[in-house]
């Protein structure tokens, strides 16, 4: 299907359209509990990017199609960057800022909120140093390295009167909305077991990628995709795990996996009985997430990754739009900040907590070789 912003699509469930019988269900869960947010007419939340790296990129597309966030600044450390930006999207110059004078952004009442999209070892730096300039932050996943990481940053927005958010895209797209819907709400009964795993082929990567670099990534693919398969896992079920195994997988590129893991695997045990197994890897490709239910299934795949994507239940083929996801994800928190009401937890700082948590249990199962008890 065409990609469709957010907004039309949500006015086009309120119209009540057709194409599937699927399409109303959407109206529970987080698109229900934005309808009574109200943003005055034509204001904007003023957002700068604090690193300039490819995702920075996609943002920034989700920026120009956002109706509730503009992009007002940036932060970065290389200056052809800062020149390119700054003519391509219009920035002044006084929007403009290094990792040097970062701190003086508190000065500039232009921006709202910093959205940090720098390595993983960064992440906390950047969202305390933003919080204390007193300015709102979304921090892309992995919130950190962590837990104790995860509580000083959100204590440091609490005490800054701030409002911190995780980059967690997947909970304003379609297709996720309705796994969420199709697992809670019990609709094939009780789910049983999800497989949810999420690998690319990262073979022709530079030995010199910040990713392959435990002190910049803190891990491998368990911190920078591993944390959606957890997501999933939690969202179907709508439960925290409250153990883990897990399991180092093979080492094929010895050249570059010199400090973080090539691929993982775990097993995740949640309180109604449901396991949740996964894998993430750097070896091969795999985008798949799959639950059994006592009555029937749901899938996607391709299901975690940036999609298209395409799922079925045992019952029928999914047909949802295709939306941009990066403007989904800052309309849905640009709409709260603005209203000054306190963001939903499932985007929350505490939420990205909730997955440094699991991962942490993760490597500790794996590198121990025993059953984790999650407290």
């Amino acid at each position: 299907m065409k990609n469709t912003s957010r907004r039309s699509f949500v006015k086009n469930l309120g119209l009540g359209i057709s194409s599937t019988a699927i399409l109303p269900t959407l109206t529970s869960f987080e698109i229900l509990s934005e309808k009574n947010i109200k943003v005055e007419e034509e204001k904007k939340l003023n957002v700068a990017l604090c690193g300039l790296g490819r995702y920075a990129n996609i943002l920034a597309t989700g920026l120009m199609e956002s109706e509730y966030c503009n992009l007002s600044g940036i932060v970065t450390g290389t200056p052809e960057k800062a020149l390119h930006w700054k003519s391509k999207f219009n920035i002044p110059e006084k929007n403009v800022y290094n990792y040097d004078n970062f701190d003086k952004i508190r000065n500039n009442n232009d921006i709202d909120l910093v959205y940090v999209v720098l390595p993983n070892s960064m992440h906390k730096e950047y969202t305390i140093r933003a919080a204390n300039a007193g300015k709102h932050v979304i921090v892309e996943k992995p919130m950190a390295f962590t837990v104790q990481d995860c509580k000083e940053m959100i204590d440091t927005c609490e005490n800054a009167g701030v409002q911190l958010a995780v980059g967690y895209r997947l909970h304003y797209e379609p297709h996720h909305i309705e796994i969420k819907r199709l697992g809670q709400e019990k609709v094939f009964g009780q789910i049983r077991l999800i497989q949810s795993s999420l690998g690319y082929n990262l073979g022709g990567i530079s030995p010199d990628d910040w990713h392959l670099k435990k002190n910049m990534a803190g891990g491998g693919p368990l911190m920078n995709l591993g944390v959606y398969c957890i997501q999933s896992g939690r969202y179907v079920l709508g439960e925290e795990p409250i153990s883990v195994t897990a399991q180092f997988g093979p080492v094929t590129m010895p050249e570059l996996f010199k400090e973080v893991e090539e691929s993982i695997s775990w097993q995740l045990n949640f309180p109604s009985g449901a396991v949740c197994t996964s894998t993430t890897t750097s070896n091969c490709n795999i985008d798949r997430l799959f639950a059994s239910a006592e009555n029937g299934f749901f899938e996607l795949s391709p299901a975690i990754s940036y999609g298209p994507f395409k799922g079925r239940s045992s019952e029928k083929e999914f047909n949802f739009p295709v939306i941009n996801q990066q403007a989904a994800q800052l309309d849905g928190i640009g709409k709260f900040i603005l209203a000054k009401k306190k963001l939903p937890k499932h985007i929350s700082g505490e939420e990205g907590l909730n997955d440094i948590r699991v991962i942490e249990g993760i490597y500790q199962a794996a590198q121990n070789s025993q059953k984790v008890v999650l407290t």
